[in-house]
């Protein structure tokens, strides 16, 4: 079957040069020329990949038609992209994200601009219909598995706990899929299109008047181009992250002073700035995959700066606490805490566990900069690594975060 798009413009050579561009793909076209068209479309239909919409129509216009749209909650999974001809401000441009809408495409359209954004958005369509399908074949599995025992007389707290395995499975499956399409769209589309733009500028500014800067000047320039590779570093990193677990063979004994002191001689620019003050005591040795490490503590130190209060001067404190039973744990399991302490401005306990979930923010986004995957990332990286990781905060008097590591290595057990 093909993959069905709306197209919604108020005219008819637009509709035509848009499915003439997509022509060479498996794609279905539905056709509206009104906003009130698209939603008659709707009432029925609710099965397409993707929506490609003027902003500017009579009546209702591309905004206005959008917002309707996902006032319904049976089409809030269909995304949509604005096609339009005018340069719109911040302004505008944000309007249109706040209805709702994933992506805008300016007119004169490029043709494999075009392409290549429709065919991001079919494939996350493909991969969440076949995880539909995947789904439904796991149900299928449990129903024949349920009546197999049934006929065989197994003991009914088998049946269950079998069920609640293989449910609990399926739930895994569809977190952890949601997770990795986000992250991946925005790594490859939010995040590495700027950060291209930034490095290709800073080089033709270095080029045209590195000559004229004094050596100050020069090495300004060359931070920015550093932190420029170190930022796609990053990227790659956790889009390699994402598709990645920790391997009992990938912990090594590491030394994790060194660690925190290589994170913090990347940040000294920024602790500078913040004139943080760092109070670290000694930390253990322990089993841990290096590489995860160094993406957890740069994460934790950042949060506490960049959440620090005005005018107050940072104060992060950093230390370990050895040999500790945590609930849950194995029996014998002995597990090392790192307190992560800071003097911010805090938030209120009730949203202690909200926060380590992907893309949530409790403070204001424009005043704030973040992505709002760091928590995430770090929740991620400490459960990889078989551990625990939780936050005591108030409002006005700072946060502490406390991750715990096993001690032993998994390969001795």
């Amino acid at each position: 079957m093909r993959t069905k798009i709306l197209i919604v413009d108020d005219r008819e050579d637009n509709l035509l040069s848009i499915e003439t561009i997509l022509g060479d793909e498996a794609y279905y076209f539905v056709r509206a020329n009104s906003g009130r068209e698209a939603l008659k479309v709707l009432l029925n239909e609710f099965d397409f990949a993707l929506i490609l919409m003027d902003v500017k129509m009579p009546n209702l216009d591309g905004f206005e038609t959008a917002s309707l749209i996902y006032e319904r909650e049976k089409l809030q999974h269909i995304p949509i992209i604005f096609i339009t001809a005018n340069s719109y401000g911040d302004e505008n441009v944000f309007k249109g994200y706040q209805t709702g809408a994933v992506d805008y495409i300016y007119k004169p359209i490029n043709p494999n601009l075009l392409k290549a954004k429709v065919g991001v958005f079919v494939d996350l369509y493909k991969k969440n219909h076949r995880l539909m399908l995947q789904e439904k074949k796991l149900i299928a599995i449990n129903k024949n598995l349920a009546d197999e025992v049934r006929d065989r007389k197994a003991s009914e707290e088998k049946v269950k706990e079998l069920n609640y395995q293989l449910l609990d499975n399926i739930a895994r499956l569809e977190s952890t899929n949601k997770e990795l399409d986000r992250v991946v769209f925005m790594a490859s589309h939010d995040l590495q299109e700027p950060l291209r733009k930034m490095m290709i500028f800073s080089d033709r500014l270095f080029s045209r008047y590195g000559s004229l800067l004094d050596e100050e000047g020069r090495n300004d320039i060359s931070k920015i181009q550093m932190e420029a590779v170190r930022m796609r570093k990053l990227i790659e990193d956790i889009l390699t992250f994402s598709k990645m677990s920790v391997e009992t063979n990938s912990l090594v004994h590491s030394d994790m002073n060194a660690l925190l002191q290589d994170v913090l001689n990347g940040m000294e620019d920024l602790i500078l700035e913040k004139n943080a003050k760092l109070i670290i005591d000694e930390l253990p040795h322990l089993y841990v995959n290096p590489g995860l490490i160094r993406p957890l503590f740069f994460n934790l130190v950042s949060n506490a700066l960049k959440y620090s209060k005005p005018d107050v001067k940072p104060v992060i404190s950093i230390r370990a606490q050895q040999n500790i039973m945590e609930e849950g744990s194995p029996a014998g399991n002995s597990y090392c805490r790192i307190f992560v302490e800071d003097n911010g401005i805090g938030f209120e306990q009730q949203y202690s566990e909200q926060i380590f979930g992907m893309f949530k923010r409790l403070h204001d986004k424009n005043k704030y900069e973040g992505t709002g995957i760091g928590l995430a990332i770090c929740k991620k990286i400490v459960e990889e690594h078989n551990g625990f990781i939780s936050v005591i905060s108030k409002v006005n008097e700072g946060s502490t975060f406390i991750v715990s590591f096993p001690v032993l290595n998994p390969a001795d057990n």
